[in-house]
């Protein structure tokens, strides 16, 4: 089984070849909340074209935490409508639209020496509030169990890293985790697609209004003009590039990559308490491809916004000292393979970033040009619904809290697949139908198309990434389509086999093969 239209029209392209030159809705930037958007617009009937200047997933969207957060944070700081509002799209995400890149996750809270009687107190109100959340928003206690006090022992065994001294038992919570934030994204611009969207990636818009935009293929330099009914800006941290007006405070979020063999038979998330707070953690996120990540921070930007944001040397300090209150043996730089940072679109307001409210607004500025921005990756299906209200073109009714993305199927369903694990995992039931493109791209056989590189990331996917996703070049496929490029040893021992699926799938395409490397290797 696969999406509709998945072998022809649900392709992802680079350049502006071919595209429109008048649609009802132009959406610029492909993140979350730009792919979410283009979607909804497409399933109420609107011709759109959505284009971002770099590749899908290039910001802010690539570089959560890949949680599907039910809000609990939200609730601590009295945002009440933020944390209802998460927990909604969270049981949306993980029961309706996309359960096949969406899992429960365990939550450990240890209960250390350094946790008072009042502080669990405390955190068990939380979790319990969370549970309380999950209930309203309707998501079923089997996808999320509910919260409960495990035993000293019980902790051990889903965290055997854990110090042993002082560990009195742990809390353990539940709550949402991606395959990979960059995967949904792929994923929802491909759905729009196979609805009727256009979308096209190295397509930079050089001045927009309200009814229309001058775009730049990135590739070729070549002008295209487009004209709109509306324009929505869903350009993130960068919406003051489009529409001036915005004002922004872009808060910077690190997170740390370690081996899963740092912290060995990590079977649950950590969440440890910050010391001398009673509100702020750091999470240890165990991943599906074998590596676990630590963080975040929230530290304010200022200056120029860098396209690709750098951890500072104090935020790695602090999330490896945090991390190691709780642990037998303390992490430290060595066992650092690989770090991340992003910006978060908070709308400008007195105060520290912590403490700004992560609520999304639709600001329309004085040229007509329609701006979605604040939020959090959750919460993209509403804040583009809001969007595409907003706009006031549609005349159907939003369609996207009940629609699957390609590849959806119930978990049990996914479950009886007959295709390779890894790819059921990372595109649910189009996994066959990958398989079967790069065999017939390619004319490989399949256990070589299947055949585990770095964090087992496979020469068909790979492949798919060229011919319906969009890769352009080796940083499409390494950096976004999958995630080796997370840790830089992973990502040189898999450079050849991006190269050579970039070689292969031009070669299908009728393009000519690439004098030199096929794109960018930094």
């Amino acid at each position: 089984m696969t999406g509709p239209g998945a072998r022809g029209p649900a392709r992802v392209r680079p350049g502006l070849a071919g595209a429109p030159d008048r649609v009802d809705l132009l959406v610029v930037g492909l993140g979350v909340t730009g792919a979410g958007v283009a979607l909804d617009a497409a399933t109420r009937g609107l011709t759109v074209l959505a284009v971002d200047a770099h590749d899908l997933a290039f910001g802010t969207s690539r570089w959560s935490s890949k949680l599907v957060h039910g809000g609990l944070r939200y609730l601590a700081h009295g945002q009440l409508g933020v944390a209802r509002e998460s927990a909604v799209e969270r049981g949306v995400l993980m029961e309706t639209t996309a359960p096949h890149l969406t899992r429960s996750l365990p939550m450990l809270l240890p209960l250390t020496g350094g946790v008072s009687r009042r502080q669990a107190t405390l955190a068990a109100a939380g979790l319990r509030a969370g549970d309380a959340l999950r209930a309203v928003a309707g998501t079923s206690a089997t996808t999320l169990p509910r919260t409960r006090r495990v035993t000293r022992d019980r902790a051990l065994d889903l965290a055997p890293a854990l110090r042993r001294s002082g560990l009195r038992g742990a809390l353990l919570g539940w709550d949402g985790q991606l395959e990979d934030d960059a995967r949904l994204v792929t994923c929802l611009a491909r759905t729009a697609v196979a609805h009727g969207a256009v979308v096209r990636t190295r397509a930079r818009v050089v001045s927009a209004t309200g009814t229309g935009a001058v775009l730049r293929d990135e590739r070729n330099g070549e002008v295209h003009r487009v004209s709109a009914r509306a324009v929505v800006n869903a350009t993130g941290v960068w919406a003051g590039s489009v529409s001036p007006e915005v004002r922004l405070k872009p808060s910077r979020g690190t997170h740390l990559v370690l081996r899963s063999a740092t912290l060995p038979g990590l079977a649950s998330a950590l969440t440890v308490p910050v010391p001398g707070t009673t509100s702020r953690f750091v999470l240890v996120l165990p991943q599906p491809d074998g590596t676990v990540h630590v963080g975040l921070t929230d530290e304010e930007t200022d200056g120029p916004l860098p396209d690709v944001p750098e951890p500072s040397e104090g935020e790695v300090d602090f999330l490896l000292d945090v991390v190691s209150t709780v642990l037998e043996v303390p992490v430290g730089r060595a066992d650092v393979v690989g770090a991340y940072a992003g910006l978060r679109p908070l709308l400008d307001a007195d105060g520290a970033t912590a403490d700004l409210s992560r609520r999304h607004a639709v600001l329309t500025s004085p040229t007509g040009v329609v701006t979605v921005v604040g939020g959090k990756l959750t919460t993209y299906r509403r804040m583009a619904e809001d969007a595409v209200d907003a706009v006031g073109l549609a005349t159907a009714p939003c369609r996207t809290r009940t629609l699957p993305l390609l590849g959806a199927a119930s978990r049990a369903d996914l479950a009886r697949l007959d295709a390779p694990p890894r790819l059921v995992r990372r595109f649910g039931t189009e996994a066959a139908f990958v398989l079967a493109d790069a065999v017939e791209v390619t004319g490989l056989g399949e256990a070589e198309l299947l055949a585990p590189g770095p964090q087992a990331v496979t020469l068909a996917e790979l492949v798919f990434g060229v011919t319906h996703e969009g890769a352009a070049d080796v940083d499409d496929l390494l950096d976004r389509r999958t995630r080796v490029g997370l840790v830089p040893e992973d990502r040189a021992r898999a450079l050849p086999m991006a190269q050579r699926a970039l070689l292969l799938a031009r070669r299908e395409q009728g393009q000519a093969p690439p004098t030199g490397d096929p794109g960018p290797t930094s």
